[in-house]
């Protein structure tokens, strides 16, 4: 698919038909207790068209440059220490983002919480602003664990509640805190082992929070009803086993995972879908109540490392994962079938060479906006600004709708 946007101030995010969405609105700041400024978010018209950083006239929305010169769509500069000249990316100089939640509004000035993994630390991230402390959570980093995953009360604008999975020295656990309070247990006693202990959050659209979480190392783990490892739970906000749950009084939603990546919904709720890093292929499975996740819908044989993912099928026909490698974009029908091969963007071959390294977290802020976390310092290759937090647009082209 081919992307063509230019960047502006106000929102203008465009749908397959090509209707404006939403203008100047303003983002609901009651979140996070402090007010928000407008920010750079693309629109479709043109290429992108940079302004040259020395240049202080503001937005240059003609795609002219200082002196009258025209920019070319490559003509982004490198970051320059913690200073991110791409206006996708709404914080910089982080480590090991490997959480995000996407902050609800009207996606005028797009906001989302970011986690650090090894440190623990959670940050609010802002269009246009620098990031600002959130909470500090107390982790135990090890193997592949830590803070892996945030995710919003399912009544977050009334409670204001984060949840958080956590790693620390004796189990993996799910946390819940608010700005300023220290962090309650919600769910504890989820086997922790050498590897496996990465988890993933997402609200089920209903009220209650289902949980991905890692085998622990232990593979037979995932097959065993009894324990929480290996699977895709199902529960309240005060970490018991939902109601209409396929077992009453069972937590286990679906088993048979090994190093989730991350969990992601269809934007009715109707879909569930969850990444897995297995000892063979990296794979992606549809989740079913009561049903094992022994078929996948996906397998990727080169094993990208599959990570958070967001659904968009609604829109472009896609199903977007973020992967060590980029975003790898599947194709899926109105059943919720993929249809064909994963097609690759932000892997620093498109036109621009956009790429943002190694992608991990995912999470909905709108239909047409997500938000991304980069890993950079943990196996990849950071760039002066690096970890980062960047913003995934779908946008209207001639060729039919992509993502930025």
């Amino acid at each position: 698919m081919r992307t063509r946007y230019r960047w502006s101030a106000p929102l203008a995010l465009l749908a397959s038909g090509g209707l404006l969405l939403s203008g100047c609105a303003r983002f609901d700041d009651t979140a996070a207790g402090q007010s928000f400024s407008a920010a750079p978010v693309p629109s479709p018209e043109s290429p992108p068209q940079v302004q040259d950083p020395g240049d202080p006239s503001g937005d240059d929305p003609g795609g002219v440059g200082q002196g009258g010169q025209q920019q070319s769509p490559t003509s982004i500069p490198p970051p320059q220490g913690c200073k991110d000249f791409d206006k996708a990316v709404i914080a910089t100089c982080l480590d090991t983002v490997a959480a995000v939640a996407g902050l609800p509004g009207d996606g005028s000035t797009p906001a989302a919480l970011a986690g650090e993994r090894k440190s623990g630390r959670v940050v609010l991230a802002t269009a246009g602003r620098d990031a600002t402390p959130f909470e500090q959570l107390d982790v135990v980093a090890t193997g592949d664990g830590g803070l892996t995953s945030l995710a919003l009360s399912p009544s977050y604008v009334e409670d204001q509640l984060v949840f958080a999975y956590i790693t620390t020295a004796t189990d993996n656990r799910i946390v819940r805190f608010a700005k300023g309070q220290p962090p309650k247990p919600v769910l504890t006693g989820i086997p922790k082992g050498a590897t496996g202990n990465r988890g993933a959050l997402i609200g089920d659209g209903r009220g209650s929070l289902l949980v991905a979480t890692g085998d622990a190392g232990n593979p037979a783990s995932a097959a065993d009803p009894k324990s929480l490892a290996g699977k895709v739970l199902r529960i309240d906000t005060s970490g018991g086993p939902a109601a209409g749950n396929p077992t009453a009084g069972s937590a286990v939603y679906a088993l048979g995972l090994h190093a989730p990546g991350g969990l992601c919904t269809s934007p009715d709720g109707k879909r569930v879908w969850v990444t897995d890093q297995t000892a063979g292929p990296d794979a992606l499975y549809r989740v079913q109540a009561g049903q094992a996740l022994s078929t996948p819908a996906w397998t990727w044989q080169d094993k990208p490392g599959v990570r958070g993912c967001a659904d968009f099928s609604d829109l472009d026909g896609e199903l977007s994962i973020a992967s060590s490698v980029g975003l790898q974009n599947l194709p899926v029908n109105p059943d919720g079938a993929v249809t064909g091969k994963p097609g690759v963007s932000l892997d620093g071959k498109g036109k621009p060479p956009t790429t943002y390294g190694r992608l991990a977290a995912m999470s909905m802020i709108s239909p047409q906006l997500a938000v991304a976390g980069t890993t950079n310092k943990d196996g990849g290759k950071p760039v002066s600004s690096d970890d980062r937090v960047v913003l995934i647009t779908i946008v209207q082209t001639d060729g039919g709708p992509g993502k930025d």
